[in-house]
């Protein structure tokens, strides 16, 4: 897994829209109790409609979100992003495209992903609002990405596997089918009523966890030393790397953690290299 920074020329000027979307008049929020907000990237992997683009913008304006990432988007800019996005058009206009998740949230900290049915692999499987309750704190002190799949297919076990969490909404048995932004729009109010409600007390921590870049690059050494004893075979990878990306994950290490780790492993490496 490669996660060095791919990024790819898609933002472009969009024409001004002459009417603001009418927003609530409750506008007495501290700023700095919403800057959690500012280090949330929302990702759409691959949307397939521009409409949806842009009513996802419009979904993130209304709640205080401004960071947009697309990766491979079929269409992107379009007018119909424009047309949807009605008055967003800065959230557009700063969209980042990307042509990979791994390269979209290298940068992240914390990764949450976003699922409407079950996998063969367990992952912590959350609500919008627990997820919100745990990301709020969290984004007080590092970057982090909520990551929206495919409007067919939703994220590949690969790119859950990205993911410290997965969110689903919870919807009536018979009809579960949501749009894009709905899903965006749920997930993003759930957040800023959290940030908003319940802003971070608890102490800053120490040090920054380990970017997903950094995780994954641990993951590439990890695999590495693997195969040189003989513990890991590439040709039969069978559901080892993405066990082993999930173990990763789900510790939260801290950039230190993930320096001694792969001290370890260069050890180990060299202890080989002797005999």
């Amino acid at each position: 897994m490669h996660a060095g920074l791919s990024r790819l020329q898609c933002g472009a000027i969009l024409p001004d829209k002459t009417a603001n979307a009418v927003m609530s008049a409750n506008s007495s929020e501290d700023s700095n109790a919403l800057d959690p907000l500012t280090r949330v990237r929302i990702v759409l992997v691959e949307p397939s409609h521009p409409g949806n683009i842009g009513a996802s913008a419009r979904a993130m304006k209304a709640m205080g979100l401004s960071d947009l990432a697309l990766v491979k988007p079929r269409e992107f800019p379009a007018a119909a992003a424009t047309a949807r996005a009605s008055g967003a058009d800065d959230i557009l206009v700063h969209a980042k495209c990307y042509d990979s998740l791994q390269s979209a949230i290298a940068a992240c900290g914390i990764v949450i992903g976003t699922t409407a049915r079950e996998r063969h692999l367990e992952w912590p499987v959350v609500t919008p609002r627990e997820m919100a309750e745990w990301l709020a704190p969290r984004a007080a002190q590092e970057e982090c990405a909520l990551v929206f799949g495919r409007e067919q297919a939703g994220l590949s076990n690969a790119e859950m596997a990205l993911c410290h969490r997965m969110v689903r909404i919870p919807t009536s048995a018979d009809f579960s089918s949501l749009n894009l932004a709905q899903a965006v729009q749920i997930c993003a109010y759930e957040l800023r009523n959290a940030v908003v409600v319940s802003p971070a007390t608890g102490a800053r921590v120490d040090e920054p966890l380990a970017t997903t870049a950094e995780l994954a690059a641990a993951l590439d050494h990890l695999q590495s030393v693997m195969i040189k004893v003989d513990f890991f075979n590439p040709e039969r990878p069978r559901l080892l790397p993405i066990r082993l990306q999930r173990l990763l994950n789900r510790s939260e290490l801290k950039r230190s953690e993930v320096q001694i780790l792969r001290g370890f492993l260069t050890a180990i490496e060299e202890t080989l290299a002797d005999h």
